[in-house]
């Protein structure tokens, strides 16, 4: 074999171990890409799990959660009075755990009126964050007084003190509890009109599942209670002190009462919360 033929043989060798490494780093490169696509994607998943509709990224967010599910809310009062002194008259745990979170971003609404599309604006808000912009560990806390207060008593406590017609008949119920069908689609399919992320889907409890807070407010129980007095609607012939103290045994599950929220947002906003209304 001549000198020319071998060098011929050399380069043709040498061109097929370049383009087979090139070919094997195309191959990982490829690998690599759809791992890391399906690592997004998979953070961007719904958990799923017992309920929540967290991501599976959340990890920060889940945490608070799980803490908050774990302190217990005192709800034996017999008597409040109209200014609260002493931490065990308010969630005091439960508040100090949302004011120490360190996840973000995290933003405080400013809820007032029932019939307001608060709870789709809390929505909105929480679909952006998490898929827009990408931060699983978004927080939104709802700083709720006023008449939107309503919608954190139970349904024995709309029974009793005819709540529906507090809202001169704009809720029969206290419908904004409710779990809507639309909860029950899978959660993967986060982009469906009609699913657990769309309007369909407006419920302080699937927000809850969401990771969202409600903070309730001793201030609006104290005044509402005041307002029964007033109206003449107290069954049990109650005192003030004591019909604002079964309100506040009744409050739904997960809400975090404060001593006031008017006063506790500025407790939020210290802690790097943003204000929204």
């Amino acid at each position: 074999m001549t000198q020319d033929s071998n060098q011929a043989i050399a380069a043709e060798s040498g061109a097929n171990r370049r383009n087979l490494l090139r070919g094997i780093g195309l191959s990982i490169g490829t690998v690599g890409l759809t791992a890391m696509a399906m690592q997004t994607a998979s953070a961007q998943t719904p958990a799923g799990s017992a309920g929540s509709l967290e991501m599976k990224s959340a990890g920060t967010l889940a945490a608070l959660t799980a803490k908050l599910t774990g302190i217990p809310r005192r709800r034996d009062f017999k008597t409040v009075p109209m200014i609260l002194t002493s931490p065990d008259q308010w969630d005091s745990e439960a508040l100090d755990a949302l004011i120490a979170y360190r996840g973000g971003p995290k933003q405080v609404w400013d809820n007032t009126v029932i019939e307001s599309p608060w709870l789709n604006l809390m929505r909105n808000a929480l679909n952006a964050q998490v898929w827009s912009w990408k931060h699983p560990d978004f927080l939104a806390v709802s700083a709720t007084h006023g008449t939107a207060h309503l919608a954190l008593y139970d349904q024995m406590i709309w029974d009793k003190y005819k709540l529906a017609d507090v809202t001169k008949g704009k809720f029969a119920s206290n419908t904004l509890i409710d779990v809507p069908a639309a909860a029950a689609v899978d959660a993967a399919d986060f982009n469906n009109p009609a699913g657990a992320f769309s309007p369909a889907a407006n419920s302080i409890t699937v927000l809850q599942n969401r990771g969202v807070v409600f903070v309730g407010c001793h201030n609006a129980v104290w005044e509402f209670s005041a307002a029964l007095l007033k109206n003449g609607v107290n069954p049990d012939n109650l005192s003030h002190e004591a019909l604002a103290a079964e309100l506040t045994n009744h409050l739904i599950p997960g809400v975090v009462l404060s001593p006031g929220v008017v006063g506790t947002l500025p407790e939020l906003q210290k802690a790097g919360f943003d204000y929204a209304v």
